[in-house]
């Protein structure tokens, strides 16, 4: 088996040390490289090209997002950016992600080897999620860790299975699940929604304290109110809703009305949030009166969810396998037989539209 080739790129030498450390632990990642900045990065590059890199976003004489675009006009690549966990981080990390990475992963300013020790199966995850990313989609619109790795639960672990409730009901809600690649895919169906659309529950896999960043950014591109979800924050016409980061998000229903609730709880199929989590409370809260959307994504996090879902008559939909960055979370929901139909990423947005408008 070929090793996935990594340069990382980041100003700090113990960065540099303790990533290229415990990466080179794996059986499935090579170092080939370690720059402090950009152009000393594009020389090493050139001798030999990487498969993934990882970039600091913060840098002398040439910062991440400048490096970033260059690299997608010249040699698109999948990029992980690694980023502190701060709100300015968060910020700069949205302008990366929409410029064309991948991913991100933090890191600490201090305690970085106590917290590679936690994370390294984190980020080794990222990185192959990465290799298999279709990098020129995203331009276009815009396996086991070696080392230990957590149990992977099930919604189990958060929210108890029970019957779905439910009477048909004039309130529609539409749940949405998606990882690498979504936040492109996120922005993309979002921007092309009208202010009248039904009311819209998301989670996109995403470290904590990135979350309010996103959804910021998304508010500002949309006609629709887009927000990181607060407990109790209620689900209408107009309004999308994205899980935080480490938090679950729930669908909640009091009458005919639909709210959600935040809670925490271990990780499930090793997200937090979880698209399982979410989907399973939308097929007890709301059942047929939901459309569940699964989208590009590595792993198979929702695809139980969305059967779920199924299972009660909500109306269930994939991103085809053409349109994804990653064909993974999408593909699995089609094989456990949860999915009605499997459409492109173009066509999503009115997908929303028209079942709201059939439900009007």
């Amino acid at each position: 088996m070929n090793k996935i080739k990594v340069m990382i790129v980041d100003d700090s030498a113990v960065v540099r040390q303790v990533l290229t450390s415990y990466l080179e632990a794996s059986k499935e990642v090579e170092i080939i490289g370690a720059a402090s900045d950009p152009i000393f990065a594009i020389e090493k590059m050139q001798k030999e090209w990487p498969d993934v890199i990882i970039l600091d976003v913060e840098m002398p004489r040439m910062d991440g997002i400048t490096f970033l675009k260059k690299i997608m006009a010249q040699r698109p690549t999948p990029v992980i950016i690694c980023s502190t966990l701060t709100e300015k981080g968060a910020e700069t990390t949205m302008e990366a992600l929409a410029a064309g990475a991948v991913s991100i992963i933090t890191k600490p300013k201090a305690g970085l080897k106590s917290f590679m020790t936690e994370s390294a199966d984190d980020l080794v995850q990222h990185i192959k999620a990465a290799a298999k990313a279709n990098v020129r989609k995203i331009l276009h619109h815009d396996p086991q860790p070696v080392l230990k790795t957590p149990a992977k639960l099930t919604a189990d672990a958060v929210l108890a299975p029970k019957p779905a409730a439910m009477a048909q009901t004039t309130e529609k809600i539409v749940a949405i699940g998606t990882s690498t690649g979504g936040t492109q895919a996120l922005e993309r169906v979002l921007t092309a929604l009208p202010r009248v659309c039904p009311g819209i529950v998301i989670v996109q896999h995403m470290p904590e304290n990135f979350t309010a960043a996103f959804a910021a950014r998304l508010n500002q591109l949309c006609a629709i109110e887009v927000k990181e979800a607060a407990k109790g924050d209620r689900v209408v016409m107009g309004r999308a809703l994205i899980a935080p980061g480490g938090k679950h998000m729930v669908l909640k229903r009091s009458g005919a009305q639909y709210f959600v609730d935040v809670i925490d709880g271990p990780p499930v199929s090793r997200h937090k949030p979880s698209v399982n989590v979410l989907f399973r409370s939308v097929a007890q809260s709301a059942g047929k009166n939901a459309l569940g959307i699964i989208m590009t994504g590595m792993g198979d996090d929702g695809a139980q969810g969305m059967k779920e879902m199924h299972e009660v008559g909500a109306t269930t939909v994939a991103q085809d396998e053409r349109s994804c960055v990653v064909y993974g979370m999408p593909k699995e929901a089609v094989k456990l037989g949860g999915v009605n139909k499997s459409i492109s990423l173009d066509a999503i947005a009115a997908e929303i539209q028209n079942y709201g408008a059939m439900h009007r």
